[in-house]
């Protein structure tokens, strides 16, 4: 593996990982769709034309990669298998646990949105794009960015308490 590889995987893996899982909610998915990106990147090397910064360009490799894999066959099985085991476990002691937790009320209230929306919050928020930079990500016009983006907060605000979005509520982009 090249010196060069190595040193971007060390700097951005663990970035690429988070916002992996933001979108499948797996780890274990989430590490295999970063060895995708980073196969990808290692592949297309060349393809790299530097008009962004190779944070923004590996960010959207995964954007894209989770998008493949929430389409897939597989993650629809896995889906399927977690709903049924779920049933079967109505109420665990963890889970009233974490329920508790203001972060994870609001994590679970995120991964509750339609992914068109979990993502413009996921990247502007989490990953602190700015929303010309999603825009770019996501290959829809500036406009579309802000309307999800207000769209999300009212779809969150009534999911939560109001101290609990009262941050996301701010709409100076």
């Amino acid at each position: 593996m090249s010196k060069h590889l190595e040193a971007v995987m060390e700097e951005h893996g663990e970035y690429c990982l988070r916002v992996a899982y933001l979108y499948v909610e797996d780890w274990t998915i989430a590490e295999e769709i970063v060895q995708d990106v980073f196969f990808a990147y290692y592949r297309q090397l060349d393809r790299f034309e530097q008009r962004s910064s190779l944070k923004t360009y590996l960010v959207k490799i995964t954007v894209h990669k989770s998008h493949d894999y929430l389409r897939s066959w597989k993650n629809k099985r896995h889906v399927l298998l977690e709903k049924i085991h779920r049933g079967a476990n109505k109420c665990t002691p963890e889970m009233t646990l974490l329920a508790k937790d203001e972060q994870i009320t609001l994590t679970i209230a995120l991964f509750a949105l339609p992914i068109t929306y979990r993502e413009v919050i996921i990247l502007y928020y989490y990953q602190e794009l700015k929303v010309r930079e999603i825009a770019d990500i996501l290959l829809c016009a500036e406009n579309t960015v802000k309307t999800r983006l207000r769209r999300a907060r009212k779809m969150l605000q009534s999911k939560l308490n109001p101290s609990d979005w009262e941050v996301l509520m701010d709409d100076s982009f």
